[in-house]
Order: C-alpha cells, then structure tokens, then sequence
C-alpha cells in the first residue's frame, strides 16, 4: 500500500513523536504525587525509567502499545506501509525492553510498567485507578513486577470504563 502523505512529510510527523514528558507520563507522575509519592525523573539506570522511586527501590515505564508492540491490544496494528521495517524496529524495542528489564531486576529494581492502552481505548481505566492501584503497589513491596493495561490478550483487566 502506498503511503497517503509524502516520505518527507512521515518523516517530519514521526520525528514530532516525543518519548519523554507525554501528557499520560506527565498526568501519572502528578497523580502519584498527589499521592505522597516522590520521585526522581534523571535516571541513569538502564533503559532510564519515566519515574524513579529510589525509596521504594522501584522503577515505573509508561509504554506506548505501538512503540513497544503490545500484542493482543487494539492500539497495537503494523502499519501497512514498509511492514518488514515496521516488524524488525517493533521486534527490536520488545527485545530492548526484555533486556533492560533483565537488567534491572539483577539490580533488584522493582519494575512497574502502565501500558497506553490502560488510558486510551474501549477498555481504559480511570487515571484515579490506575494511580492508587499503581501507589498501592509501590508501597507494598512484594511482588518484582506489575504491569498495568487495558488488556489481557482480548479480556479487560480490572475495572472498566466504556
């Protein structure tokens, strides 16, 4: 399938796409703040986490569902256009991601990651939830890992908002 736009005007829009300081980043820190919650921004840990909790030794990664190819997700599509690249950058982050995780838990690091789809979509949540579900987690301390999304391949998880 042909593109609709030209090559250079893809390129402009796709370079526009930031990966720091999103609205939903923005809006989850502001939560977990209101929360009691603080936090660190300037990680050098690897993969450098969105938020950093170092008194809860705990990590938190906000993952777009096409970036990070969020399988069994309705925001998660390859293009049509350039699939073969579009596979290979997608398969490349989700190996990337895997590796930092790996990382991180051999440092200890607890992990948290709140996926897009749990905010946008026929199945998200609301903001309130997922920070209080997100805070309560943190301040618990068990558990290594929670991830947080609107799906679990094609079932909702959670409380569900139409």
């Amino acid at each position: 399938m042909v593109d609709v736009v030209s090559q250079e005007k893809r390129s402009r829009i796709m370079g526009s796409i930031r990966g720091r300081n999103t609205k939903p980043e923005i809006a989850l820190r502001s939560g977990l703040h209101r929360l009691g919650l603080r936090f660190s921004l300037r990680s050098k840990l690897p993969g450098r986490p969105d938020i950093t909790l170092p008194r809860h030794r705990t990590v938190v990664f906000f993952h777009g569902c096409f970036w990070h190819g969020h399988e069994g997700c309705a925001l998660f599509r390859l293009p049509k256009t350039r699939p073969e690249f579009w596979r290979d950058k997608i398969e490349a982050n989700r190996e990337r991601d895997a590796r930092v995780l790996n990382e991180l838990a051999a440092l200890r690091w607890r992990i948290a990651v709140v996926r897009e789809c749990s905010i946008r979509g026929s199945l998200r949540r609301e903001w309130s939830d997922i920070c209080l579900e997100l805070a309560a987690w943190i301040r618990g301390g068990d558990d290594a890992f929670m991830e947080i999304s609107g799906w679990v391949g094609a079932e909702p998880v959670g409380d569900v908002t139409p």
